[in-house]
């Protein structure tokens, strides 16, 4: 439980570049550790807003060593390996191994990778020759990204609370507007929904754009406003931009820019699935090592019936989780490729992804809080590091979209794509042939009821069926 490699070489047959994996965990346990710890303990950045001849820099400060923390994954190849090699594998394992340790740093790597994604493929090839390489790098001087489309009023509904506005000018754009919740700010390329000027109302007259944070004159793009002190997730700076006349670059076309939108955040929510299942492995981990110490009643509480059973549960369900969680990493292998209209296999993705997305994150929320409670009042001491463990997974179920957000997505996927059809086809060869019949029933009937009473009913079948779905990708991935 002590090893995330260890883990990922159990359950995955022929995971790829093992040797990189070891060597990052290896690095993890020499370094990482303590300069993540370093980090968390240090609290929220500060901005440094301008430099000593007054002019604007918006750089944001990180602890000593942060640097280094944070690009150790872009040199093994948490982005360039996706791009160049089509590895998406060795991208996601190496996001597993960073959220064993530190949660909140897999978001830069997870936001820039869902920044380097549609730059590749939509992007002007001359946008892309100019943008794309310096993402690709593989020392300290890699490029970040970060995915920023919400604003004041809210995320989930972009369509009504995208108030940034993009008006052409030459073979560009120039944006105005504020976004409120910007994960790894100060990166230096971010992608960005904004309406481009005269595009109609609600989320179809959305568009994706570039925005490098500098101009071509070295001149600040685009302004930080502050950076937010969070509950947890230290290791990525989140603040609010300002957008005033920013050079933008369009990625695809005016009308495919909602899709192009949800590609991005769904990539983000294969990442923070793989993150949440990691986090549940680091506090059983914990968890263990502590009870097999800790001497209660005589014996060590690992001993005691109900923390033994409590142990054991949470051991059964973790494969469950990875297999739920990995199943979607597969599938976006084989469907990343493609542009809209999708397929009926790219819409069984969106599904899997949502319920991973959902049901994961919540798992690592009660995981952590279970492994706080083994540890009784060590369990909230900042010494210890075990209420991090808390702090880190409370924001997993609210990134790129809460939980209420997945499972509304998941019902319109079923909806209007049919997708659960898909899905159950796909699980069909590794389930009991009579539980499927009975989920089909199940959800053919549900999407009979009017549609709001579908709506208010969804925390009756989204929690079962990603239980379900979870254990039946355990056998197959088994």
């Amino acid at each position: 439980m002590e090893s995330p490699v260890a883990f990922l070489t159990e359950y995955l047959r022929n995971l790829p570049h093992t040797e990189t994996l070891r060597e990052y965990e290896a690095w993890w346990e020499l370094q990482g550790r303590e300069i993540s710890t370093s980090v968390d303990r240090a609290g929220t950045p500060w901005i440094r807003q301008f430099d000593r001849w007054g002019r604007r820099v918006d750089e944001v400060m990180m602890p000593a060593g942060y640097r280094t923390l944070v690009t150790k994954a872009y040199t093994l190849g948490a982005v360039w390996r996706v791009i160049e090699e089509n590895d998406l594998a060795t991208s996601f394992a190496l996001g597993y191994i960073t959220s064993f340790y530190d949660p909140g740093l897999y978001c830069p790597h997870t936001v820039s990778l869902s920044t380097a994604v549609p730059l590749a493929k939509y992007g002007h090839p001359v946008v892309r020759e100019r943008f794309l390489p310096p993402m690709l790098r593989r020392d300290e001087s890699v490029w970040q990204g970060a995915t920023w489309m919400t604003e004041a009023g809210g995320g989930s509904d972009l369509g009504a609370n995208v108030q940034t506005v993009a008006i052409p000018n030459g073979e560009a754009y120039r944006l105005t507007g504020d976004k409120y919740f910007c994960s790894n700010v100060g990166a230096e390329l971010a992608v960005v929904a904004a309406r481009p000027q005269g595009a109609p109302e609600g989320v179809r007259g959305l568009a994706l754009f570039l925005v490098p944070r500098e101009r071509e004159d070295g001149t600040l793009n685009y302004t930080i406003r502050r950076l937010k002190d969070k509950i947890g997730t230290r290791s990525v700076p989140t603040g609010e931009v300002e957008l005033r006349d920013s050079l933008g670059y369009l990625l695809g076309t005016p009308e495919s820019g909602i899709y192009l939108i949800l590609e991005v955040l769904n990539w983000s929510r294969v990442a923070n699935s793989i993150g949440s299942v990691a986090l549940v492995q680091r506090a059983i981990a914990e968890a263990e090592k502590f009870t097999q110490h800790r001497i209660a009643f005589g014996k060590p509480l690992s001993e005691q019936p109900l923390m033994h059973a409590q142990i054991r549960r949470w051991k059964s369900l973790l494969p469950q989780l990875f297999a739920l969680a990995w199943t979607c990493v597969e599938l976006l292998q084989e469907v990343w490729h493609q542009t809209p209209p999708y397929s009926e296999r790219y819409h069984l993705f969106r599904l899997m992804t949502h319920l991973a997305k959902y049901w994961t994150a919540e798992m690592a929320v009660h995981a952590a809080k279970w492994c706080m409670e083994v540890h009784g009042g060590h369990g909230v001491l900042a010494e210890f590091g075990i209420e991090r463990l808390l702090r880190e997974a409370m924001v997993l179920p609210i990134w790129e979209g809460g939980s209420h957000r997945q499972m509304l997505d998941a019902l319109e996927v079923m909806q209007r794509r049919r997708a659960h059809q898909t899905l159950l086809e796909f699980l069909a060869p590794y389930a009991d042939a009579k539980a499927v019949d009975e989920w089909r029933e199940r959800i053919e009937q549900y999407l009979t009821m009017p549609p709001e009473q579908q709506e208010a009913q969804l925390e009756a079948l989204i929690p079962p069926l990603a239980c379900w779905v979870a254990e039946t990708c355990a056998k197959r991935l088994g």
